[in-house]
């Protein structure tokens, strides 16, 4: 058991606390012998609230027996100055950026409370929604030839590859419409891609993973099984990276990849240049 201590992080917003959170892991990642425990406290955007979290705060410190490190991404000045003096390491991740950008476009910022989630009505927020949609409705090879014209990426890999949370994640991240399309046995043996895949190539993306990897995952849904066996996960995964270069399709291993660089991956071979919400 390690004698590091436990620190208690806290992410503060006024909005959901997701940009606190991540912008918060970014940072403590590169201290991978630390031991965190993760709190988010979202919709602070008042004194009152601010001052009970201050509380919580205070009661953390003394429960653990070092101070917490708080991320914050308040904007209004009332819940900050009810924080400000809480004895805690208080990293303000806008006043970090939001200050400097003032200063270099000569102007100041709006300071205003959840700005970048308040976007229910924007083009940009529709077409997320949309691409959700998309993607649960073209999940696990449930498209007809016409509606995959318009997917803006076809994902193809064995089944329990990573298709499915890569396409949600392409969905609710960048408003990528994902189709994803399992690779199964019937196609390994007439040993060519299913027909309505062949005017889409120019879409499709691949996934592959340890055999072993597989095997676990599998097992977990189908414990003992043919299906999760390791020999066929070797037999499924080879035969389908066979097709894979055969056919001229883009893939990546999944393995030890996280779903952001697996998406980030896929946002620049198929050449989709989509921001991040």
């Amino acid at each position: 058991m390690s004698d590091t201590p436990i620190r208690t992080v806290f992410f503060i917003s006024d909005g959901t606390g997701i940009t606190a959170e991540t912008l918060g892991h970014s940072l403590l990642a590169q201290f991978p012998d630390a031991r965190f425990r993760q709190v988010r406290v979202p919709f602070v955007d008042d004194l009152d609230k601010a001052l009970d979290c201050a509380r919580q705060i205070r009661e953390t410190a003394a429960m653990d027996g070092v101070r917490p490190i708080v991320f914050s991404t308040l904007v209004n000045p009332d819940p900050l100055s009810g924080l400000r003096e809480v004895d805690a390491l208080f990293v303000d991740l806008f006043e970090q950026f939001i200050n400097p950008l003032e200063a270099e476009l000569g102007q100041r910022s709006t300071h205003t409370v959840g700005r970048f989630h308040g976007i229910a009505e924007s083009s940009d927020y529709k077409a997320r929604i949309e691409a959700i949609n998309f993607a649960m409705a073209h999940d696990d090879g449930v498209s007809s030839d016409g509606e995959l014209a318009d997917a803006d990426v076809i994902l193809v890999g064995v089944s329990r590859s990573g298709k499915t949370p890569t396409s949600l994640y392409l969905a609710v991240q960048f408003g990528v419409k994902a189709a994803n399309y399992p690779l199964i046995p019937e196609d390994f043996d007439r040993n060519k891609l299913p027909g309505e895949l062949h005017r889409y190539r120019s879409k499709l993306f691949g996934l592959t993973i340890a055999p072993e990897r597989l095997s676990q995952i599998r097992q977990e849904r189908r414990p003992n099984s043919r299906y999760a066996s390791i020999e066929n996960c070797r037999f499924e995964i080879d035969a389908a990276q066979k097709l894979m270069r055969r056919e001229n399709i883009q893939w990546l291993d999944s393995t030890s990849k996280s779903i952001e660089e697996i998406s980030a991956t896929i946002l620049q071979a198929v050449r989709l240049n989509r921001p991040a919400y």
